[in-house]
């Protein structure tokens, strides 16, 4: 019978956790905060920053909404990120991307503190993950890990394939696997044999974006799926990079979508905000 890892139930774990440890920091007089800066109004983006702002709520993070017009410039932006990384009340900062396309958001990321890069997206942070010391990892990966972890999968020792090299996951994705002991490949489009490779993955993290690109023969019996991927089909349902249906007898445990990484991304970016407080008393 194979595993259903469940994102939802595992996420609001997460949360329950942060809410306890916010609520004995705000006992403390200790209050954590998070800017959400939005350029424009894309809709997705706003959907996102509106579960942001939610999740915030929820949990007891005080959360400034910045809500910016389609065409204020690069540089008052840069001017609003450096004013939130002066301020000392606020512990976190998170530039909701895409950015519209007059506006460099290599620059506008930089920008931001590493100290309060929540997200987890700044080359100190990134190169800290590399090292091995402490800062902030990007949210996806960091629950997928604790996906793993809370569902009694050993990562140590395990062949762990990484499909997708971005940035945002592939890359440190990767990085935490190896940081766990795991035996880690990263494969990609340009992958010469894809499926030979996959078929060797004791636990297959798939962040390509492509729907359904990951059928059963690409898996090897038994192991674990780990699903990034979200887009609409035709019947405009939601569905991942992986071919649930198809790969689902074959594996030992799954991610579904909707369900399974989405809710993770949110719940590791509360940790984050949790986690700015210590981090900045440590390296401030």
């Amino acid at each position: 019978m194979t595993q259903l890892i469940d994102g939802k139930a595992i996420s609001a774990q997460i949360k329950e956790e942060v809410k306890e440890k916010v609520a004995a920091l705000k006992e403390q007089g200790r209050e954590v905060t998070l800017a959400v800066i939005q350029v424009g109004a894309d809709p997705a983006s706003s959907v996102y920053v509106r579960n942001k702002k939610k999740a915030c709520e929820y949990v007891g993070v005080r959360s400034l909404a910045y809500e910016l017009p389609e065409e204020t410039t690069e540089e008052k932006l840069l001017e609003l990120i450096r004013e939130m990384n002066d301020r000392t009340d606020v512990n976190g900062i998170l530039v909701q991307l895409p950015l519209p396309k007059h506006i460099d958001e290599e620059k506008v990321l930089d920008a931001i503190s590493p100290l309060k890069d929540v997200d987890g997206f700044h080359p100190q942070n990134v190169g800290a993950l590399c090292i091995g010391k402490p800062g902030f990892v990007s949210c996806t990966p960091a629950g997928v890990i604790q996906l793993l972890k809370r569902s009694g999968i050993e990562i140590a020792g395990k062949e762990c394939v990484v499909v997708g090299r971005s940035n945002i996951v592939g890359k440190p994705m990767a990085l935490l696997l190896l940081r766990e002991n795991g035996t880690v490949t990263v494969a990609h489009s340009r992958t010469k044999d894809l499926k030979e490779v996959t078929k060797r993955a004791d636990i297959l993290v798939v962040a390509v974006g492509r729907p359904k690109m990951i059928t059963a023969d690409y898996v090897k019996e038994g192991a674990v799926v780990i699903d990034v991927g979200i887009h609409r089909n035709e019947q405009n349902k939601l569905c991942g990079d992986v071919d649930f249906d198809s790969v689902e007898p074959v594996c030992g445990a799954i991610t579904p979508v909707p369900g399974g990484v989405g809710p993770m991304t949110i719940a590791m970016l509360m940790n984050n905000c949790l986690e700015s407080v210590s981090l900045q008393a440590i390296r401030g």
